[in-house]
């Protein structure tokens, strides 16, 4: 299980030139005009993950197979997208279909480039699409509520709580505020979720510098940070420029790149890790001579659960788990010396799988 992550911004600001470093491809048109990314691009990459390698290795696997994530590059939106302009319905839909946004804001100077508005300014520009989103929610919100109306007066307890939790998400985007910030019970997460309003999804503030910034950001990323710390986000700093040559080089040029640049890694790992934690998701590896493996669960997903994410014959006839943590697997050289140091434990249902874990199903057929 990977998870879609929408790329999102205004025109111009570096979203298809990061999504071309993402997927290591072209493939997404990154000119200087708006609306150049007119349908979505999709674009799967393989998640880096250095224990997957050292797992592989021990294990002498034939084949090493990476979890994935997709990302979607979602054309620019502008003010007034909620009421059409641009092509603002067409974008409001394919947020829809994400579960996160990377919502990529200008930080750079650079008067080649055209600002959609003449300025550069990364929080006017979040607050720009966030009130877009917002609109859109509220409209969304009126329309759904006029449809329920006969329902709730006939006593639907579906439709009932529909209208109360759209009540409460109306109130806060009146005053201002994403749908993300109300407060929901347990009872009402499966329905909270089938709203799909879009200001519910998390999002991942990208502040795209230049080149020369992208060790360190600059004030305009210093502004992003404190906006995404009073929100309770995230933000990530990256030169979408410098990933995108970095793509594009073999892995012993990027690491003299990386290097010369002052960066530890490429902005691609950042952004991914900051993509589990906006997700709550974790890795867990299957592990044996033919093939080493990375799979994605959420966390606190039991045992049976992320077996199903194999197969779903795997959690319907599943009996236990043989559970190694990754650490012990590293250190005592594998499975079988892992086993008889009695690092090899039994997992019945109710275990909780946990990042790292390296897992052996059985299961009935």
């Amino acid at each position: 299980m990977g998870f879609k992550m929408g790329i999102v911004g205004l025109p111009n600001v570096g979203k298809s030139t990061l999504f071309n470093a993402l997927t290591r491809t072209a493939a997404a048109q990154a000119a200087n005009f708006p609306f150049c990314t007119i349908e979505p691009n999709v674009g799967e990459v393989a998640v880096p993950d250095a224990r997957l390698d050292k797992l592989a290795a021990i294990a002498g696997s034939k084949q090493i197979i990476p979890t994935r994530m997709t990302f979607v590059d979602i054309a620019g939106l502008v003010k007034g997208a909620s009421q059409g302009e641009g092509l603002g319905n067409q974008f409001l839909a394919n947020i829809r279909e994400v579960d996160a946004i990377a919502h990529v804001l200008r930080c750079f100077e650079d008067g080649d480039v055209t600002h959609v508005e003449n300025r550069v300014d990364p929080v006017a520009d979040a607050e720009t699409i966030e009130t877009e989103l917002m609109l859109a929610d509220i409209d969304s919100i009126e329309k759904r509520m006029q449809n329920l109306t006969r329902k709730v007066r006939g006593g639907d307890k579906e439709a009932v709580q529909q209208e109360r939790l759209l009540k409460a998400a109306l109130a806060v985007l009146e005053d201002g505020k994403p749908a993300r910030t109300v407060e929901v019970d347990a009872d009402d997460q499966r329905a909270w979720k089938l709203l799909q309003l879009l200001t519910t999804k998390p999002v991942l503030y990208v502040c795209n510098v230049s080149e020369e910034d992208a060790a360190e950001g600059n004030a305009h990323s210093a502004r992003v940070a404190e906006m995404a710390a009073a929100e309770g986000n995230s933000h990530v700093i990256i030169s979408a420029q410098i990933e995108e040559e970095i793509s594009q080089l073999e892995d012993e040029e990027a690491e003299m790149f990386l290097s010369e640049m002052g960066l530890d890694e490429p902005g691609l790992d950042r952004l991914i890790r900051a993509g589990y934690e906006l997700l709550h998701l974790e890795t867990y590896f299957t592990v044996g001579p033919k093939e080493a493996r990375a799979w994605t669960i959420r966390q606190g997903t039991s045992a049976p659960q992320a077996a199903g994410v194999i197969h779903g014959d795997f959690e319907k006839g599943f009996i236990r788990a043989e559970t190694i943590a990754f650490d012990d697997f590293v250190a005592l050289g594998g499975e079988q010396p892992a086993k008889e140091a009695g690092k090899m434990r039994a997992e019945g249902k109710a275990y909780v799988v946990k990042d790292g874990d390296v897992l052996h199903f059985l299961f009935n057929t």
